[in-house]
Order: structure tokens, then sequence, then C-alpha cells
């Protein structure tokens, strides 16, 4: 049976996702479509921008990311940056984009505190602090949200006993040859690392050249991205707009893959002048950097800044411009919210549902599929990565009107859970592969079965990473907003959606309610996966 579980387990998801895959690249064969892109004044504007804050936010998430790993490392902090990741990656995309936006906007938090002893300011000013033509709100708010998710993929390599251990050997032998603690990261343990982030930093890269729910909120709108163009032309029920916005996808596809191919050059640029400049036969290292001694602390100030102005967003009543603290406060938001609890029930449905059937199908391909077929395989279950959402979603939709489930719960739950899989899958991925194999020798020389090393072992000693895989899953599932708006048909709604169409109107409380909601609700999978996977410990009584 575990000889054939693969192929099966390679047919009920593999399948899905060629078939989506296939039915959206196949919407790209259309001369016409391509043609009346090719004349829309507004491409190369969007693609620019796209194309700016895509490749910018992700250099600058990479380059802090690289900064607070190597100030934590040498530090030996690990577990302390780690703390407060959680609750980062519980906050979703939308949510933190809406309330980054309360914060930034010209009636917003920043320019109160500011307002009117130092701005002068009795009245907002029109400045477009948010939604600005450069895109520099979607900047921020992509770096702030991609760093603790590059983190967290780091965090799985350096808390593996036989990794961290080589590479705190290495390191000190590189401070014995005379280099400082942080160069010595940067020349031994960070060429080690970089490469085992390449498919996390693909993933970000792919989602900040495509993001459309965080362009909708604070992107620029006129025009906007790339992504968000095609999202309205896909939306269009003309069918020469539809195939116009399946041929944008097309085009995101390719500026995908070449700012890969471009990164890929850039990297490798740059590791050849650090061999050359700091190589271990070259000169003495120059004068070192500070790195971001602060750098911790900004980034869970910035989230803790956005998290309060949903809180206190959500039951603002009256609140005139400068004051810092609303007149009144009012449950009328939090009221609203409950009267539609049926679309908080089916949030939490979907995030369950999906979770579990995204983390079953991980566990078992983990423990069956063989080394071979692991890596033949790994960068299709990957693909919803580095697809751009837009196409993917339209090939989701055509097999759910094959299947005849369109506006079914069924393609729902298929959506979300081939979204969630991948994620479920590179969280579990390194503590599941890096099991040590002696329990199982062990096991096998007591007599006991395999269901019994599983139950009783393996995976009781591996319920912190399954626990928080299954959380990833819910806080995925919960983040969706193309997949539920498409395969929905307008049917299904969830707080996503909710929260992405009310940050375009004025009802700034039921905004900030169901943005706090999209957090509150990963947490309630965090939190179980917290205390699930929280250390036991052992009482000895006297005898």
């Amino acid at each position: 049976m575990r000889r054939t579980l693969p192929a099966t387990l390679l047919l009920i998801a593999g399948l899905p996702l060629l078939a989506s895959a296939a039915l959206a690249l196949g919407t790209l064969f259309d001369a016409a479509a391509w043609h009346a892109l090719a004349q829309d004044p507004r491409l190369l504007r969007a693609l620019g921008l796209s194309l700016w804050t895509g490749l910018a936010s992700t250099a600058l998430a990479w380059w802090a990311t690289r900064a607070l790993l190597s100030q934590a490392f040498v530090q030996q902090r690990l577990a302390a940056l780690l703390r407060g990741l959680p609750a980062m990656l519980a906050t979703p995309h939308a949510a933190f984009a809406i309330g980054l936006a309360f914060l930034l906007a010209p009636s917003g938090w920043v320019l109160r505190a500011l307002s009117p002893w130092l701005t002068g300011f009795d009245f907002p000013p029109p400045w477009p602090t948010t939604q600005d033509p450069w895109g520099l709100d979607l900047i921020a708010a992509l770096v702030f949200k991609e760093i603790p998710f590059l983190l967290w993929t780091a965090a799985t390599q350096l808390q593996r006993d036989d990794v961290r251990q080589r590479w705190r050997a290495e390191h000190a032998l590189a401070q014995t040859l005379g280099y400082t603690p942080r160069r010595a990261f940067a020349l031994v343990v960070w060429p080690q690392l970089a490469p085992r982030l390449a498919g996390p930093l693909l993933a970000v890269l792919a989602y900040g050249l495509t993001v459309v729910d965080m362009a909708l909120v604070i992107g620029p709108a006129s025009p906007p991205t790339l992504a968000v163009l095609a999202w309205q032309w896909l939306q269009d029920a003309d069918l020469a707009t539809h195939a116009q916005g399946a041929a944008a996808g097309g085009v995101l596809v390719l500026a995908v893959l070449v700012s890969a191919l471009l990164w890929q050059a850039v990297q490798a640029l740059a590791r050849r002048h650090t061999r050359q400049a700091n190589g271990w036969r070259g000169r003495a290292p120059g004068p070192q950097r500070s790195g971001l001694p602060w750098g911790a602390g900004l980034l869970a100030a910035v989230y803790a800044a956005v998290l309060l102005a949903l809180a206190v967003g959500s039951v603002a009543g009256i609140w005139p411009f400068p004051a810092l603290w609303p007149e009144a406060f009012t449950p009328q938001a939090w009221q609203s919210v409950w009267a539609s609890r049926g679309t908080v029930l089916t949030t939490l449905g979907l995030a369950a549902a999906s979770s579990a059937l995204a983390l079953a199908w991980a566990v078992a391909w983990l423990e069956c599929a063989t080394r071979r077929w692991d890596a033949a395989l790994r960068p299709l279950l990957y693909a919803p990565l580095v697809l751009p959402a837009v196409l993917w979603v339209v090939g989701l939709y055509r097999l759910a009107l094959w299947l005849r489930w369109e506006g079914l719960w069924p393609a729902l739950l298929l959506a979300h859970t081939l979204m969630a899989l991948p994620y479920v899958l590179l969280a579990l991925a390194p503590a599941y592969s890096g099991f040590d194999p002696r329990y199982r020798a062990i096991s096998d020389s007591l007599g006991h079965g395999h269901w019994h090393f599983l139950l009783r072992i393996k995976w009781p000693l591996l319920r912190r990473a399954l626990a928080a895989s299954a959380a990833v899953g819910c806080a995925v599932s919960v983040a969706q907003y193309l997949p539920t708006l498409y395969l929905g048909a307008g049917r299904w709604a969830t707080v996503t959606t909710e929260a992405v169409t009310l940050a375009a109107g004025a009802q700034r409380s039921l905004t900030s309610a169901y943005a706090a909601l999209q957090w509150l609700l990963p947490v309630l999978g965090f939190a179980p996966a917290a205390w699930v996977g929280r250390p036991r410990r052992f009482t000895v009584h006297p005898t």
C-alpha cells in the first residue's frame, strides 16, 4: 500500500493542479486578446508599477531578513527574534494593508499625532499618503508582510540541530581567522542559508509582482498595477475583455520568470564580488556596519500599531480631525458583523476543512513518497506559490465549470485546499524530513508495527510542527480573496472578501471590524498550535 500511495496522492492533488494550470495557460492562445492588450495605453505604466513594487519590496524584505538573521545569529537570540512571528504570520495581507492605510491616510493616526502642534493642520490635507501613484505604500506593506515569512522559513533551517551545530562551528572557525562575527556570518553562514531560501524567495517575488487584494486597498489606482488591471478585465462580462485580462495574466507570468532570472543573475554577481573582495585568501576585512539593532523592535512596533488602529477603528464613533482618540465608542460595527455571522462560519469552515485536508495530504506524502518522487514533483506542488493568482483562478474556475461545481462548496474547498497545500508542505517538510531515523530502528527492534511507531512515537514528537503547519493552513485559507470571489460566483462571502470590498467605501468602522476579524480568526488557529506544541513537563513524585 505504501508503494501505491504516492501515485494516489499525486492523482488527488496533482491532477487538479495540472488541470487548472493547463486550463489557465490555454486562455493565453488568443491573438486578438494579445493585440488588444498591446494597444491599451495603460499597459506599460501598469507593468512598470508591478515590476517596481514587486522587485523593490522583494529586495528590501530580503535585505532586512538578512540583517535581522545576522544580528540574531551572532547574538544567539534567534528564539527572541522568532517569538512574535506567529502573530505576524497570522495577520492576513489585506488586513495589514487596511490597518496600514488607516495609519498613513491624511486623516490617519500619524498625521493626527503630529497635528496641529507640528503640522498646523486643522483638516486632513489632500496628500496621496495612501494609494500614491508611485506605489510606495504598497511597497512598505509588502516589505513588512514578507519579512516574517522569510524569517520563519529561515528558522526552519536554523532550528535543525545538525545544521545549527555545524554552522555554529564554522562560524566560530571563521572568527579564529580574524573575521568579526557579522562578517563571519556573511561569509560562512549566509552563503549556505540563502540557497535554501530560494523557493520562499521566489514565492515572495511572485506574490509582490501579482498581488491583487493589497494593491486594491493601498496600491496605486490610476493606473493600477497590472495584476489589478487584469482582475478588472477578467470580471468583465464581455468575452473579448475577459480574454484581454487572461493575456495580461500571461504577461505577469513572463514578468515573474524574467524577474526571477534577473534576480538569480544579480545574486550570482553579488556572491562572486563577495568572494573576490572578502575571500579567505584575500585582504583583511574592512570596518563593519552596525546592522539593524532596532530592526526587530521596529517590525513589532509597526504590527502593533496596525492592529491597534484596526481595534480602535472598529469601535470608533464620531472622530473629528485632528483628535487623537474618538469622541465616542460604539459596538455598532461588531453588531453588524454578528448579524452577518454566516460569513464568519463560512470562513471558519473553509479554514478548518482545507487545512485538515492539506495537512493529511502533506503527512501522507512525506511519509510515503520516495526521495526521487519528492524531488521530481515538489515543484509542481509549489505551483500555486509562483503562478499569478489572477491567472491561476481562471484555470480553477474553468475546472469548476467542467465539474459543474461553480458556486458550490466543494469548489471553494478545492481552491482553498490547493492554495493551502504548498504552505503546509513548506512548513512541515523540514521537521518531518529531519526526524531522526534511529527512533524507527528502536521501535522495530521492540517488535512494534509501523502504525504504532507513527501514533505513539513519531507524530507525538512532531506535534509542534504538525500543529504549526495546520495553523499556517488556516491562515492561508482565511486570507484567500480571488479564489473565493471567482469560484464562489458571488454566492459565498468570507471575512476577507467583505473586508476588501468595504475598504473601497467610507465605512471605516465596519472595514476595521472585518479586518480585525481577519487577524483574530488565524489567531484562533495559532493559539491551539502553540498550546499543543508547548514543551512537556514531567513531575517526579517521591516514593
